[in-house]
């Protein structure tokens, strides 16, 4: 067993390649091997928003806080509250985020095959972003 206290893991500002807006991100696991998980709490201003990406093993959300949106390459956006929880099917396209006038917080849990969680594309565009939402 191992415990991880809150000090040891920091918040940090995420990687502007991959985001946009502001976003901080805390770890909450990186278990070693032959675990695959890795967690991450992750908080999204107002319009915030990672860029598109996949996941080899798929992705799991858990909305702790706020105002969300995700969207599947092709398909409405969908907006998000708190206790929903999202899956992404391994190598599906998409993008999650705030809401234009909310910030949102959720937890992203994802697998690593051969050492690798996320494969990043391009940032979201302001016209992809405020696309059509499912009605």
């Amino acid at each position: 067993m191992e415990i991880y206290k809150a000090p040891s893991r920091p918040t940090n500002p995420a990687n502007e390649e991959y985001f946009s807006g502001t976003v901080w991100t805390e770890a909450i696991i990186a278990a070693p091997d032959p675990a695959r998980i890795r967690a991450l709490r992750v908080h999204f201003t107002p319009g915030a928003r990672t860029a598109w990406h996949t996941h080899p093993l798929g992705q799991t959300l858990y909305v702790v806080s706020g105002v969300g949106r995700v969207q599947i390459l092709g398909e409405p956006i969908r907006e998000i509250l708190p206790g929903d929880t999202v899956w992404f099917a391994p190598n599906e396209k998409h993008w999650h985020g705030a809401a234009p006038d909310h910030s949102m917080v959720h937890i992203a849990f994802q697998e690593a095959l051969d050492g690798k969680h996320v494969d990043w594309m391009e940032k979201v565009s302001e016209e992809d972003y405020n696309g059509p939402a499912e009605s």
